[in-house]
């Protein structure tokens, strides 16, 4: 594949989600060459996840709630790629970002499902649009088969059209909870129950700031009434305590929460079930960002108005910026697409020419705030975590190693932890068990800093700087 033509500025958007998609359109309608680089074989991300050509599928519109958003944006991308002002990179996993000095960034990655052969693309500018992972935390039983998270039956059944099971729960916290419970039941599943941490008096609360945004309420109450069709009982202020099952998951034990978030021992039942999707919210990937020294405050990557990250030429949007949907995301790409072209030109960027898409943004982010201040987890959920509940699946690092490493051993945080246990030492270097390791631990969750996004092979590492770019 041949280079793009260098007298034109050259932006590589790592990301082909609702962010990088937004970008890229916007760039390229101004003059920019796009490289759209994705590790998926469709563009989409997870919110537009697609099933694949070969299945079929006769009405793959019922599974998205905002099918003409993304017709837009898929034909908007068409037509870039026919005109040659976009290249769209599938299957490409990235795994680091080079500054070369004035001479702009190189994006690493590596090709196909075995994730060997190297590949680069040089670019002026990058924007990261590498969205977020689902956050789990542990509990007895959490590692049976049968037990998913809640984006992975999502993508299930998006992706693939299949069901991870018949007799579902779905459990835990947080929006995302509904389309999963509401898309499970209509693809034939029987949904046991709904789950949610969530007290129904922070909804009443936060109602003034949620109110504002009737459009989103309309969307909850929607898929309540999908819920109510269905027969799915919603329980709130209720948690998952156990999953049980020998060879594979059988069925959970959940209970009620008191006012302080702590189990009510007499409130306790059990539900039969194959499967229990469940999940605590969201968190950004901020891989490349922090191996570019990017600024990360908490656990979301800092941008200004423009979405520029504090290290020239590269500009974040989406969730890796804060978890808030596919509609701020999408006003975050928009806005990071017109600086960045603007900027390209040598021009100072006019924000009246994203002001839509601004007060968007502004309204929005007010919104997940008012939401996340709703949908918290249990504050007391590390009490229920036995001493033999595995923590750290990769090592096999139990909850009692842990708690023994900071009872006998004096570790204060997470590091400490991870030095003494091998907690977070394996393949996902913590993304997973990261954030209940710190609840057991009871110490800060500080997110790691990684040299790479991904595992490497070393063959890989040793040929640097040979790949010809793309």
């Amino acid at each position: 594949m041949t280079e793009p033509n260098r007298e034109r500025p050259h932006l590589a958007v790592i990301g082909a989600g609702p962010a990088g998609l937004a970008a890229t359109l916007a760039a390229a309608a101004r003059g920019v060459h796009v490289t759209l680089i994705d590790s998926a074989a469709e563009s989409g991300g997870q919110f537009y996840r697609q099933p694949a050509p070969g299945f079929g599928a006769r009405r793959p519109q019922a599974l998205h709630h905002q099918r003409r958003t993304w017709q837009r944006l898929r034909d908007g991308l068409d037509t870039h790629v026919r005109a040659g002002a976009v290249r769209h990179l599938t299957d490409h996993h990235v795994w680091f970002v080079e500054r070369r000095g004035t001479a702009g960034l190189t994006v690493h990655a590596l090709l196909g499902p075995e994730q060997e052969t190297p590949a680069e693309v040089r670019a002026d500018a990058v924007l990261l649009a590498t969205g977020g992972y689902e956050k789990v935390l542990p509990f007895p039983g959490w590692t049976l088969p049968g037990v998913v998270t809640a984006g992975g039956a999502q993508a299930m059944l998006k992706g693939g059209l299949v069901l991870p099971g018949r007799i579902a729960v779905v459990a835990g916290t947080g929006p995302l909870l509904l389309p999963v419970a509401t898309g499970l039941a209509a693809a034939g599943a029987t949904v046991a129950a709904l789950v949610d941490s969530a007290d129904p008096r922070a909804f009443v609360r936060r109602s003034p700031a949620l109110s504002a945004h009737p459009a989103k309420v309309a969307e909850g109450a929607g898929y309540a009434g999908q819920l109510l069709r269905h027969g799915v009982r919603t329980l709130l202020h209720h948690t998952v305590v156990e999953a049980h099952g020998t060879e594979r998951l059988e069925a959970v034990t959940i209970a009620a929460l008191d006012r302080d978030g702590r189990v009510r021992p007499a409130t306790r039942r059990r539900l039969a079930c194959d499967t229990l999707a469940v999940g605590h919210g969201m968190l950004p990937h901020t891989d490349l960002a922090d191996a570019l020294g990017c600024r990360v405050e908490g656990t979301d990557v800092y941008v200004d108005d423009e979405q520029r990250t504090d290290v020239p030429g590269v500009w974040a949007a989406g969730e890796t910026t804060g978890i808030g949907g596919s509609a701020l995301s999408l006003a975050e790409g928009h806005i990071a697409g017109r600086s960045i072209a603007a900027r390209a030109a040598g021009q100072e960027p006019d924000p009246s020419g994203w002001a839509a898409a601004a007060r968007t943004r502004t309204k929005l982010r007010a919104f997940v705030a008012a939401v996340d201040s709703v949908y918290a987890p249990p504050a007391h959920w590390a009490e229920q975590v036995t001493d033999d509940t595995v923590l750290c699946r990769c090592e096999e690092v139990s909850a009692g190693t842990v708690r023994e490493a900071v009872r006998e051993l004096g570790a204060g945080d997470l590091r400490t932890v991870k030095l003494l246990t091998r907690a977070g030492m394996g393949w996902c270097q913590g993304r997973v068990c990261g954030p209940g390791v710190a609840g057991v631990a009871g110490c800060a969750e500080t997110p790691g800093r990684r040299p790479f996004a991904r595992p490497v092979p070393l063959g890989v590492l040793a040929r640097a700087g040979e790949t010809e770019p793309q």
